[in-house]
């Protein structure tokens, strides 16, 4: 049997890094050797992470390049956006392979990067990375030594449209994502705008048509479609902790498209991805039935009076929209099953 493939979590105490650990002790072929916290350095991880009580044991380890570098052969990267950037830069010198979670290397723009999150601290580590999204970009990330892991919205977002603007099914102005998340995709940090009791009884729309991840999704489809596509995207704030839906409208590029069509579309797609599901017509997705797994659903239907194409993607934000795609990245990165680790089914109900 080879040698376990020895892995350091950076940023393992938010939400999306204990999700990281999680999944990785579940590994078949992952070592955690490593968790690594800012101001939880040197806490007990039972403490900071109770879910780990018993099956990791050891303390939060401050970040040291040094020490990371001696201790794994890939390092995920889980920081805020600037934060992760420098730590990524300080990790690539060591010649460590980097799956990095933040916004900081998803973008191919620097200027569109800068538009929405600020200075870049490293821009010429730009030009290395590959955007983690497999069922697109399965070749490039065979050889990558930076990865970009997609922002939750931009995973369903893409997914669903994906097979349409490949195939020429759809125009590309006129395009509408509304999409809905559970609250963990705002993270672990406090903030009133999360707090339960502001957000229990409630369905909200927030930073309509100025989400920064709208951006991320139009680079996607509009490197697909060899043009530029431009889209309206609306997130809403659900009272649930996981999950995101979007739903995707869009104009048929010419008469006579059917949901049928489009569902052939993404199946020939995504065919022999173990993460994607594409339902038949009449099917609509829902978050519960990929709680806690790394699927995709997806499923197609037409406003019959206006002929209208809908598209929709259900998801788990923390998974297949972040610690679980990192995960698949990894695994074809380093050559194993793209769904090793990866296979346990929704938690359901």
């Amino acid at each position: 049997m080879s040698r376990a493939i020895r892995a350091v979590v950076v940023g393992g105490t938010g939400y999306t890094g204990a999700e990281l650990v999680r999944l990785a002790l579940g590994h078949p072929s992952l070592e955690v050797t490593a968790i690594v916290g800012n101001t939880t350095a040197g806490e007990s991880v039972s403490d900071v992470l109770p879910s780990l009580r018993g099956v990791f044991e050891g303390e939060v380890q401050p970040f040291d390049a040094n020490m990371i570098a001696s201790s794994a052969d890939v390092v995920f990267c889980a920081l805020p956006h600037a934060a992760s950037a420098r730590a990524v830069n300080e990790l690539r010198q060591k010649g460590l392979p980097v799956l990095d979670l933040s916004a900081d290397f998803r973008f191919d723009d620097l200027g569109v990067y800068e538009q929405w999150y600020g200075s870049h601290p490293v821009p010429e580590l730009l030009s290395e990375a590959v955007y983690g999204l497999v069922e697109l970009h399965r070749d490039a990330l065979r050889e990558a030594n930076l990865i970009a892991v997609p922002g939750c919205y931009p995973t369903a977002s893409t997914l669903a449209m994906a097979p349409l603007v490949a195939r020429g099914l759809i125009k590309h102005e006129g395009i509408v994502v509304d999409a809905k998340s559970g609250v963990s995709g705002a993270g672990r940090g406090l903030s009133a705008a999360t707090h339960f009791p502001e957000v229990a009884e409630g369905v909200r729309a927030y930073k309509a048509g100025a989400h920064r991840h709208g951006p991320e999704i139009e680079q996607e489809l509009s490197r697909l479609a060899d043009s530029t596509v431009r889209l309206t995207f609306v997130p809403h704030l659900v009272p649930m902790t996981r999950g995101i839906l979007a739903t995707c409208y869009a104009h048929p590029a010419a008469r006579g498209l059917t949901p049928d069509a489009c569902t052939e579309a993404a199946r020939t797609l995504y065919e022999g991805s173990p993460s994607v599901q594409v339902l038949d017509p009449g099917t609509h997705p829902d978050t519960l039935f990929v709680r806690g797994s790394n699927r995709v659903h997806l499923a197609y239907a037409q406003d019959p009076q206006n002929g209208t194409i809908i598209a929709m993607s259900a998801i788990d934000n923390l998974v297949k929209g972040a610690s679980g795609q990192a995960i698949q990245c990894m695994n074809v990165r380093f050559g194993l099953d793209e769904g090793a680790g990866l296979g346990a089914t929704a938690q359901w109900p």
